[in-house]
């Protein structure tokens, strides 16, 4: 049994809200069809955003939302999507299936599935193939109030005020589909790109940087010590895949064997190794932790669906997707000094999806419920706790508005685990949440959508000051209490 000291009298680190963001990249079927069907549509819609994927993402409290990419930021000229739809300029989309974009989804689309879902704006600038003048006007077009050429331009195309513009980075993954950069020449490159990434407003723009490629610290060492000062942020990429070595077989996301389930789970664990040793490079040159690492990219990757386009990233999500993502968002948690925003890829029909979408069919994922367990996190207090934990147990403590919320994963295949929390305060009030399968690729399909949905938990009671909880295998379950 293993028995957990919650300290709840302590003063504990906040868990940035931005720690659950989504990235929406133009890739396969996330843009089009997953989030834009356009005004005409016969599927319900808000200005051309589906409604029912706004309504979806909007329960789970989406704090930011990342675009246009990914590898397609570095090809993207933003005046192209601008502007009347019948005047605006097509273009191949070379990273992801070779397809024609007709940009119908821009600027101004990109703002008002913003504005739908209450949520910031997280912009990635082209640098790769882009000028540093074509990126400060952007900047100008997107948040300048007073009269300017982009100002007026932005204006003449139906907005009359500026955006609010939190979050922008100077290039993605330079390391590679970015530019193939060495360290020492992006390190300058993002210095004179981000001098002309202007406050035109009255908020500062949260500015950063293409960080490294996994376990690249060198990429790390080199931008920290010659760009840190210029930069709010560094980027983080990392994804989960039963093959890491084989990136021309990945795996399956269904009917995969045992062993693949367990090493998808080791590769998300690998996660904490990562952001510990890239903090540690990151203290030598911010020992004030004012630099924040953003994990932008961050899930699983598998082979995709049989029968789709290769270059559309399709794959199902699963309960083994589940236990990446608590898996993950604990870890993120444990390192909240440090980790200001992260961004699970992606939102809708690629990679790991909150949500998959056929027509006018809509179905939320396993992940999708984590998000949801999870969400009392965002922006409380993490609590620190001692003792014995299982290997199979991965949690979080949290307290907001003097209610702690505590949130588990087991991963076992087959064993139920008992997790005693003890708090000198006690519990009160205790009620709980979860996910759980029998099947270690159970999944929710448009047949049948609701395989795993978010349940009432009971596995639990109290004695005195002790919580006990039964944890199913393959579970994850979340339980709000107030102390005694």
């Amino acid at each position: 049994m293993n028995e957990i000291t919650v300290l709840s009298r302590k003063d504990g680190v906040p868990i940035s809200r931005f720690i659950y963001g989504q990235f929406a990249e133009h890739l396969g079927r996330c843009i089009y069809e997953g989030v834009w069907v356009g005004k005409d549509s016969t599927i319900p819609n808000e200005n051309g955003i589906r409604t029912d994927v706004a309504e979806a993402l909007r329960a789970i409290n989406v704090p930011v939302v990342r675009w246009p990419g990914g590898c397609f930021a570095d090809e993207y000229h933003w005046q192209d999507g601008i502007g009347p739809k019948e005047k605006r300029k097509k273009m191949i989309n070379t990273h992801w299936g070779g397809i024609t974009e007709d940009n119908s989804f821009g600027t101004h689309e990109y703002f008002e599935l913003i504005r739908q879902l209450g949520c910031e704006a997280y912009v990635n600038g082209n640098v790769g193939s882009g000028t540093v003048q074509e990126m400060q006007e952007w900047v100008e077009y997107i948040t300048m109030a007073g009269e300017s050429p982009m100002a007026n331009q932005r204006q003449e195309n139906g907005q009359e005020k500026p955006w609010k513009m939190k979050f922008f980075g100077v290039g993605n993954e330079s390391w590679g589909c970015g530019g193939n950069m060495r360290p020492e020449y992006y390190a300058d490159l993002y210095r004179q790109y981000q001098t002309y990434v202007r406050k035109y407003g009255q908020e500062n723009i949260y500015k950063i940087a293409c960080g490294p490629n996994v376990n690249d610290y060198h990429w790390t060492e080199i931008v920290m010590k010659n760009a840190a000062r210029y930069m709010d942020g560094i980027s983080l990429h990392h994804y989960s895949l039963p093959k890491p070595d084989t990136w021309n077989d990945k795996g399956d996301a269904l009917d995969f064997p045992e062993t693949q389930w367990y090493s998808v789970i080791e590769r998300a664990q690998y996660m904490d190794e990562l952001i510990t040793k890239h903090s540690r490079i990151m203290d030598q040159y911010d020992p004030e932790k004012r630099v924040g690492l953003i994990v932008d990219e961050w899930g699983t990757w598998y082979n995709v669906e049989p029968g789709t386009n290769p270059g559309f990233l399709y794959q199902q999500n699963t309960i083994r997707d589940a236990m990446v993502a608590a898996i993950t968002l604990n870890i993120f948690h444990k390192h909240a000094d440090r980790v200001h925003m992260a961004n699970i890829a992606q939102m809708v029909n690629v990679l790991q999806a909150m949500l998959l979408t056929e027509e006018e069919k809509m179905i939320k994922t396993p992940t999708y419920y984590v998000f949801d367990l999870y969400k009392n996190h965002q922006e409380a207090e993490l609590i620190d706790s001692y003792g014995a934990v299982a290997e199979n147990i991965s949690y979080t403590i949290s307290k907001k508005n003097d209610q702690l919320t505590i949130s588990l994963c087991n991963f076992d295949l087959h064993e139920t685990r008992e997790t005693t929390f003890i708090n000198e305060n006690g519990f009160a009030e205790v009620s709980g949440e979860y996910i759980s399968a029998e099947k270690m690729d159970a999944h929710n399909s448009f047949e049948e959508p609701d395989n795993i949905v978010k349940q009432a938990f009971a596995g639990f009671k109290l004695t005195e000051k002790k919580l006990q909880v039964q944890l199913p295998p393959m579970s994850v379950v979340t339980l709000t209490a107030g102390e005694g």
